[in-house]
């Protein structure tokens, strides 16, 4: 191979450049710069080994390039090759204690062994005389995350944003640790005074109208949503929200004027059809409102609150062989949502399917479902079926729940009185007559044979 520069004039761009040299065979010169950029272009787009063929012609031709070894470093860091990596760092501090980028560097290696108070020293070191500060803070805020140690992520993050109050992925990521911290009110009072400094942040207004809508301060939220409008009046996520509002101030045609609003300006979205299509049953406009179902169908057949809109819709009109078909497609796309399973249930039910029925019971039951409602429709389904071994089984982990209550104690005498176990039926019937006796209804209704005697 011989080094030659006659072919340089014929390429535009240094990539192309190298690309055709490993074709050529011929080793052409590039600078130091042209390297680091052909390097970071194969490392950007997983094209790891290019990256390292880069990077040996590169450090043959400029063996003492700081940025190209600290590539070097970043690339022994990709193969988990942590020691080469950090042997490399430590002998490129040496040379360049000021460097922040090898900081930047020993951190993400501490960072990917799960050392995070490691990776946070190092940090701290650099901050005494890094120029991108926003960077360091950020990658502190990030450590601090995966240590959950939301207030001092709070910190990093609030230190991004007084370096630059452009910075909205640190705004974001500050409303989080609020968020998670339950701090409401110290992040309603943060984000007023951010906004008295920047009255026109899209993102402040949003981030403070939902921050009221989780309150149910309402009014507050819509106001900071129109804010939020004024200050981009292309704000997707603004109008939303705004809609969200509306709807529960109960301002439908309002609310759907927002969500059409949304239609316009970008991409229709399911969503947007969707709380469209709620609207509409709410101001008694089933047809508009089926209508708008099918088209965020169409939009997103894998969004699962569209197949409940349209079961709820079917129970409605009282068409529970459709309403069962919808839910059945929302379960498919999300077996572990306990609302899905009680809907499965109870449309089962209505159907006289019983045992369809029961088992939906006992699937929103095991993720979670524990009102007292539940328990005793299972418990009721499965006194009808005459699995009564199973129904005093769920009897026991509803008491664990519900302890003495008298609509278990009723069923409990009616349980044992049909598993011929006279005494603890007795003891049972005993209580729950003690706990209220205005129940005892339930003995005729489930168990017409009940007599002690």
């Amino acid at each position: 191979m011989q080094l030659g520069s006659s072919h340089n004039e014929d390429f535009d761009f240094p990539i192309e450049k190298f690309e055709m040299m490993l074709k050529t065979n011929e080793v052409l010169f590039f600078d130091a710069a042209e390297f680091e950029n052909i390097i970071g272009h194969y490392i950007d787009s997983g094209r790891l080994a290019l990256a390292k063929k880069a990077l040996k012609l590169a450090l043959d031709q400029h063996p003492k390039s700081v940025n190209l070894l600290l590539m070097k470093a970043e690339l022994f860091t990709f193969e988990d090759k942590f020691e080469k990596a950090m042997e490399l760092l430590e002998s490129l501090k040496a040379l360049e204690p000021n460097n922040e980028e090898i900081y930047i560097l020993i951190a993400n290696i501490y960072s990917k062994q799960d050392s995070h108070f490691d990776a946070i020293e190092i940090l701290k070191e650099a901050l005494n005389f890094a120029d991108d500060l926003i960077e360091i803070h950020s990658i502190m805020g990030m450590e601090y995350l995966f240590l959950e140690d939301f207030e001092n992520a709070k910190q990093s993050y609030i230190q991004c944003l007084e370096n630059d109050e452009n910075d909205y992925t640190a705004l974001y990521n500050i409303i989080y640790c609020f968020d998670f911290l339950d701090q409401n009110e110290e992040a309603i009072v943060f984000l007023k005074d951010f906004l008295d400094r920047q009255p026109y942040c899209e993102v402040a207004w949003h981030q403070l109208g939902k921050i009221y809508f989780e309150n149910k301060q309402y009014e507050k939220a819509l106001e900071a949503f129109d804010y939020a409008i004024i200050s981009d009046d292309y704000f997707i996520g603004a109008y939303l929200e705004k809609g969200k509002v509306l709807e529960r101030l109960s301002r439908y045609k309002e609310a759907i004027e927002c969500y059409t609003l949304t239609l316009q300006i970008d991409d229709p979205t399911a969503f947007a059809y969707l709380r469209i299509g709620k609207c509409f049953l709410k101001l008694n406009d089933p047809e508009k409102a089926l209508k708008h179902y099918k088209k965020a169908l169409h939009e997103d057949p894998l969004l699962d609150k569209v197949w409940l809109a349209l079961s709820d819709y079917h129970v409605k009109i009282k068409d529970y062989k459709k309403a069962l078909y919808y839910i059945n497609k929302a379960i498919n796309i999300d077996e572990e949502n306990v609302l899905y399973w009680k809907h499965f249930a109870i449309i089962n039910l209505e159907l006289d399917n019983i045992k369809d029925s029961a088992f939906g019971f006992k699937k929103s039951l095991e993720l979670g479902n524990y009102e007292l409602e539940t328990w005793i429709t299972r418990i009721d389904i499965l006194v009808q079926l005459k699995h009564f071994e199973d129904a005093l089984l769920t009897l026991n982990q509803a008491e664990d729940f519900f302890p003495h209550f008298a609509e278990l104690e009723y069923r409990y005498a009616g349980v044992y009185f049909e598993l011929d176990a006279l005494e603890d039926s007795r003891d049972h019937y005993e209580k729950a007559v003690f706990l209220d006796p205005n129940y005892s209804f339930i003995m005729n209704d489930l168990f017409p044979k009940f007599n002690l005697g």
